[in-house]
């Protein structure tokens, strides 16, 4: 393809070049959160900071990894993946909010993505949307690991991803009102976790890249509950979910170095 970067040796979007990332890769939407990340590798140094894409890279465990934000949805997600992708990462692991969908996530507690469903649009451009958006096993076993051992909660399974925050929020306002509304309930039906916007991207884009990926969520809140009547405060700390990548990618260095 054209290469639209004024430095050929960087990538258009996200203006890293190799050697600059490390193959681990934490993602957070807001590029805000990337200096909070980075602030719990060894060493870290900011590499490129260009539209929604901030990215720093440092150490853990005396390997490169690296943080870089996506913005909010798939279509950016999906370019920061890509672009990373070309420049030799290949292991990633989503950090963001969401919100529960199931009367037992509450607020505070974190979800580790075991799937997605496809309600957006970016993943139609990869797979048919029959194909399913998985994440990698061993990611989210070591997620799974870092969560147990760092005594949080959590809960394991599948999200739900859209591409309109307020077609979720205010979907009685939309004149598509019947089906989002009519999906949502099928959804919390057949069991999804929490709502967000970018894991169905990175779990089919990494997928059609053969590259790794997981998804570790802060539940911010939930609709459910309040409908229900239920307690429901708002939480917006997300140093759980960063402090479970980062020992995710711990475990996974380890792992890694024994096979």
């Amino acid at each position: 393809m054209i290469n639209y970067s004024e430095k050929a040796d960087r990538q258009y979007h996200i203006q890293v070049a190799k050697g600059e990332v490390g193959r681990y890769v934490i993602l957070p939407g807001d590029p805000k959160r990337c200096e909070k990340i980075a602030a719990h590798f060894d060493n870290p140094v900011m590499i490129a900071d260009n539209r929604e894409y901030v990215t720093y890279t440092g150490e853990l465990e005396g390997v490169k990894v690296s943080v870089t934000s996506t913005g909010i949805g798939g279509p950016s997600a999906s370019i920061a993946i890509e672009e990373l992708v070309n420049v030799g990462a290949d292991t990633f692991i989503r950090v963001g909010t969401s919100g529960g969908m199931q009367l037992n996530v509450e607020s505070g507690d974190i979800v580790i993505a075991t799937g997605a469903v496809r309600m957006e649009g970016t993943t139609k451009e990869y797979a048919p949307i029959e194909y399913p958006a998985v994440s990698d096993l061993d990611v989210t076993n070591a997620l799974v690991k870092a969560a147990k051992g760092l005594g949080y909660r959590y809960h394991t399974g599948v999200v739900q991803c859209k591409d309109a925050f307020y077609g979720q929020h205010s979907p009685e306002t939309k004149p598509v009102s019947y089906e989002l509304i009519n999906k949502w309930d099928a959804w919390v039906k057949m069991g999804c976790l929490a709502s967000e916007m970018e894991s169905a991207a990175l779990f089919i884009v990494a997928g059609s890249l053969r590259v790794r990926s997981g998804a570790v969520m802060l539940v911010m809140a939930n609709q459910e509950r309040a409908k229900a009547g239920l307690d429901n405060p708002v939480v917006h700390d997300t140093e759980s979910p960063i402090l479970t990548a980062i020992e995710a990618i711990r475990n996974l260095i380890k792992s890694d170095v024994n096979q």
